[in-house]
Parts: structure tokens; sequence; C-alpha cells
């Protein structure tokens, strides 16, 4: 095996089409108990990697999830000519991007992890250009880059379409005034990354609000970066000439504490999240509440402790800080075994429903009508064979498992791997019977 396969891990790169030949296999029942931290956010680590391309000396990131898309963006650094490396016992990356010599992202890397876009933003103000394919990721419906575009467009970068690609030119920057159609995070954090080096002042109207958002402007601020208002829905960015490296701690990752939250309430289970930010998953906590959960913030953590009997609730998904379209499958998983009926209006994606079928083969009654799902509790699940669809879903289908009678077998958990590190070995710390099969 050569050195690009080892540093992907498990995962096989044929024509850009990830595979492996794992699955979870699960036998259910047990209630989950213990302490557990979170590893550093996903959403969080990947626009935070593509920023560190602007700066001019390397960069340190603590805290830093080894998982199948941070491993693919490292190697898309690699690419363009970045050193990547873990250090730190594996704990922290080192990125220096002092070496960059290309503006070309690898097409094939690139169709393997959708938050390759955000490197539009970052390469256009460090060199001028960038050439991306049009990124991949989950299959859960239409989520169109046309923001991204409007936004860099209105900064002064100039775009054209190549052989499928996104060509983008530096015609001549200057900040601006860009109000966002709606509240897109991967928009608000491209515009941000390519505003912080760009001349004059630019001020994003209608921003995302998400936990992530604000990690990436104390990332960039560390760099010489000045913007303030990140949390808001207006950002404010001084543009800068040079930006530097900096060491940062990536924030915990805000879904898989909602997922250790659900594990505890499906299991009805008592589980400690010790370095959980209970600011961030407030609606999660609420939905949960309802559920019939007791959830206390003791320390710098989060104590979820599940009902013997879940009640019934509705939920919709909405942005930060709405219910996030990231919990909507594993909340499904957690009703279906309610005493009553919910209702799930899913508002983000048109997509995100796949885990109901799967479900469903565990004896799941759910029944779909467009972005509505409306969820019939059952006493039990049983295990069955079931396929992971997307990184969502295939957690959803993990909590049933560890609630179902008898044994459920997992597969496609690449999917499960692109989001989360270790998930098994988390859980089988928690009393969880569950062991991945090669």
């Amino acid at each position: 095996m050569d050195q690009k396969s080892l540093r992907l891990g498990q995962v096989a790169v044929a024509g850009g089409v990830m595979k492996t030949m794992s699955e979870f296999i699960i036998t259910g029942g047990n209630r989950l108990s213990g302490d557990i931290a979170v590893s550093g956010g996903k959403n969080a680590v990947l626009p935070i990697m593509a920023a560190s391309v602007m700066a001019n000396s390397p960069c340190i990131l603590h805290n830093a999830p080894d998982l199948i898309d941070v491993r693919v963006m490292s190697e898309i650094l690699r690419g363009l000519g970045a050193v990547v490396e873990r250090v730190d016992s594996g704990r922290s990356l080192y990125i220096d991007p002092s070496t960059l010599k290309s503006s070309v992202v690898d097409e094939t890397l690139v169709r393997q992890v959708r938050s390759s876009i955000f490197l539009i933003g970052p390469l256009v103000a460090k060199l001028g250009k960038a050439t991306v394919s049009y990124p991949g990721g989950c299959d859960i419906g239409q989520r169109p880059i046309d923001q991204h575009l409007k936004g860099l467009s209105a900064l002064g970068v100039v775009f054209e379409e190549a052989h499928g690609n996104i060509v983008a030119q530096a015609h001549k920057l200057q900040g601006t005034g860009i109000h966002l159609d709606i509240p897109s995070v991967g928009a608000t954090e491209n515009i941000m990354m390519c505003a912080a080096m760009v001349d004059g002042v630019t001020v994003i109207r209608n921003a995302a609000k998400e936990p992530e958002i604000v990690d990436l402007q104390g990332f960039l601020n560390a760099m010489g970066a000045r913007i303030r208002g990140a949390g808001t829905d207006v950002i404010r960015i001084e543009g800068v000439r040079a930006l530097e490296g900096c060491e940062h701690m990536v924030m915990p990752d805000r879904i898989e504490v909602g997922t250790l939250m659900a594990a505890a309430a499906i299991t009805a289970g008592d589980i400690y999240i010790t370095n959980a930010v209970a600011e961030h998953v407030q609606a999660v906590t609420s939905k949960l509440r309802e559920v019939g959960a007791t959830i206390s913030v003791p320390g710098k953590g989060l104590r979820v402790r599940g009902p013997n009997r879940r009640r019934p609730t509705d939920l919709k998904t909405l942005p930060y800080p709405g219910f996030p379209t990231d919990m909507q499958p594993q909340m499904m998983a957690l009703l279906s075994i309610a005493e009553g009926t919910s209702v799930i209006s899913e508002t983000i994606f048109e997509s995100r429903f796949k885990q109901a079928e799967e479900l469903g083969r565990m004896g799941a009654r759910i029944r779909t009508e467009g972005r509505t799902a409306i969820i019939k509790g059952v006493p039990r699940l049983s295990g069955a064979r079931v396929v992971s669809s997307d990184l969502r879903s295939g957690a959803s289908l993990v909590l049933a498992g560890l609630a179902a009678e008898g044994r459920t077998i997992v597969s496609g958990i690449e999917n499960v791997d692109r989001g989360y590190e270790g998930i098994e070995r988390k859980l089988a710390a928690l009393g969880a019977e569950i062991i991945r099969q090669e």
C-alpha cells in the first residue's frame, strides 16, 4: 500500500469513490452509562483547515478529529503543496502552507468531501486564483453553492466553468456589503475567509449564526484578521494584507454531543459528556426534555438520563439556533419508540428521510410525505440488517441498534466514519455491545 493509501486509513480511493467493507454489529438492550468526551467538531475543523492556507507560517489545530473528511482535506492541502502532519500523539494537526504551490484542487478528492468548496475563498485571497470541481459529500438533497459564488463575486472574484470545474480569478478585490438570500453556513464562512485579506471593509448581512462560524472567526483573528459579529446575523470584516500561523483549539462537535445525548435517551441510560458546551445544543436539549430525558449541566459538561417511557414530540429543523437538521435522523430513531405519534418537518434538505425505510426494517412505523415524517411509536425495535446511506442516517441506525432487541448489522459505515471519530469505541466504553467488523 502506498503512502497516500496509508494516510487515508481504511478508505481506498478509486475513481473518486470511497469504498470499505466494514460494518457495525450491535447487540441491543444495554443501558449506556459513564463519562465520555466528544471529539473536535467536524464542521468546525474543515473550514479552519481551508483558512490555514492563507497563513504565511505554520498553524497547529488542537483537538482536530481523525475523520475520513479530515483525512481527505489533508490530502487536498498536500496536493496544493502544504505540509500536513498529525502531531501531539495524533490529537493535533500541523499545517504549514508556506510551501503552497498550486491553486488547482485535486478533482478526485473534491468529489469526496463537500467542504472542499471552502478553498475557493482562501486560495483566491492568497494566490489570486482557484480551480475546484463541484463538491461531493452526503447525498441528502440539493445543496447549491450559488450563495458562495454570489458573495465572492461581490468581492470582485470572477468565475467561469471549464471542463466541469469552477475556475475563480481575483479581478479587483474590494470589501463591500453583502446580503445573503439565505443564512448559508458555508457561504458565510467562504466570504469571511476571502474578505479577511481583501482591501476595505466587508459587511455580511443575514449571515448564518452557527457556533462553527464563531470558531472560524476566532481562528482567523488569531492569525491577525479583524473580524467581529460572528454568532449574529451581521459580520464585519476589515481586510488585512497578511495573516500568520497560530495555534487554535477546535470546538467540541455539537452534533456528536447531540448524538450521545440521544443515545442516553434511547437506551434509558445515564451519560456524562465531559466537554460539551450546553449553549450549543439548547434546541436538542429542549426536545429531549419533552421526550422525558433529565438533563443537567454539572461542571464543564452535560449529564443526560434517559426515561424508561418516552413521550412523543413534534419538531421542525431550522437554521441555528433552531433544531439542527444534522440531528433530525437521530431524533427519528428515538421517536420511533416513543408512546404516541410524533411529526418531524424537515425544512433544510428535501432528501433527509432516507433512514425511515431502514428503520422500518427494524419495526418502526414511519410514513413520509414530502418534507414531513409521521412517526407512530412502537414498544420496541427488532434487530435487522440495515444500510447507512449518509452520515447522520448512519448515526440514527446505530442508535436504533442500541435500543433494539437482538442483533443489528449496519453496513455503509464509511458514511458514519466521515463525521464520528471512533464512535463504536466510545459507545462500547459506555456499555454498548458494538463491534466493527472488516
